[in-house]
């Protein structure tokens, strides 16, 4: 075999081995492609079925049923009455479908809480069949505290879910005050200041320092320009 015929032969050689590997690559590209589609379902249609019901069929599907709400509506009580992500959707195996489900048809009132304090509230809400919904603070001088200034929904109405929304008062706020600086000040006089500025000591430590003569404030907490009230605990750490 000449030179030439060897070179011929390595070539028709390398080709072959290229189209191989070709193929060899867009056949496990292939495989790759319909395994992945083959984890996927399509979400099918839950709204109107018993929560059972539901749940057995995403079952079968390799998906899992989560309830994120419940509300009042003209379904049957457990029944499917919103889903996400709508039926039709492509899914991932073990994907959770949530739903909301159905309490039956509006037949609950809800009580005039207004004026009363957020612990009678809570058992008005118990007592109707009706649950504590978010509870937002709002500071109303010359106004009890945890009292409900605002309910949604309104009394009255028809609760269209068990949750029901308070504003309550945080009652009248306390006065601030700026932190003074205290450090080089004899314990003494840092406390008839702390005193005379409407603060309150809490607790005083002793501690050895060669720089500092005996009786000094060396180190407070809150540090100087911080905002406090009359119940911010102040600590003095005192030269012996």
């Amino acid at each position: 075999m000449t030179f030439r015929e060897r070179i011929e032969s390595l070539l028709r050689m390398g080709l072959l081995v290229f189209v191989l590997a070709a193929a060899a690559f867009l056949s496990a590209v292939m495989t790759m492609r319909f395994a992945i589609q083959g984890r996927e379902v399509d979400m099918p249609n839950l709204v109107g079925k018993n929560s059972a019901d539901a749940q057995a069929l995403l079952q079968t599907r390799g998906l899992q049923l989560k309830v994120v709400d419940r509300i009042y509506s003209d379904l049957p009580a457990n029944a499917v009455t919103r889903q996400s992500p709508p039926a039709g959707e492509h899914m991932k195996v073990s994907q959770d479908a949530h739903v909301v489900l159905s309490l039956g048809p509006q037949n609950v009132t809800v009580p005039a809480l207004e004026g009363v304090s957020l612990r009678v509230a809570r058992i008005q809400l118990l007592q109707s069949g009706l649950q504590l919904g978010e509870v937002t603070s709002y500071s109303v001088p010359e106004m009890l505290a945890d009292t409900v200034l605002q309910q949604n929904p309104p009394s009255g109405t028809r609760a269209a879910s068990l949750r029901v929304n308070l504003l309550v008062s945080e009652g009248e706020p306390q006065p601030a005050y700026v932190m003074p600086w205290l450090v080089g000040m004899q314990f003494p006089e840092a406390d008839r200041l702390i005193f005379s500025s409407g603060l309150k000591l809490s607790k005083i430590t002793y501690a050895l320092s060669a720089q500092w003569p005996k009786g000094t404030v060396i180190e407070q907490t809150p540090d100087q320009g911080s905002k406090v009230t009359s119940s911010t605990a102040i600590e003095l750490q005192v030269a012996q």
